[in-house]
């Protein structure tokens, strides 16, 4: 049997395969993205279900997009804003200001 690595040896080999670094960049956005409806929802008092009925999909959907399931569009993005009494804003921003 192989010698046991820590949790952060395992990660760098994983993140040095090609393209798990775009990946991983994608489940970061898609989490945080779900984690920011998800505390809006319970800032409001909102139920699943009425996010759901407030953008037109069902509960399972928006559960399955605030645990990172889902890369929303812009347009769906922008329902949810609405929906969520908020104003989507996009911004490009140099890679060494992002963290």
């Amino acid at each position: 049997m192989g010698e046991r690595r820590t949790w952060a040896e395992k990660k760098a080999e994983i993140m040095s395969r090609p393209g798990a670094g775009a990946a991983y960049e994608a489940a970061r956005i898609r989490f945080e993205l779900g984690e920011a409806v998800r505390r809006r929802r319970e800032q409001l008092g909102l139920t699943q279900a009425e996010l759901a009925e407030r953008t037109g999909l069902k509960q399972p959907a928006v559960a399955r997009f605030e645990a990172g399931g889902t890369m929303p569009t812009i347009p769906m993005l922008e329902r949810l804003a609405e929906a969520l009494e908020m104003r989507l804003s996009v911004r490009f921003q140099p890679l060494r200001e992002a963290s």
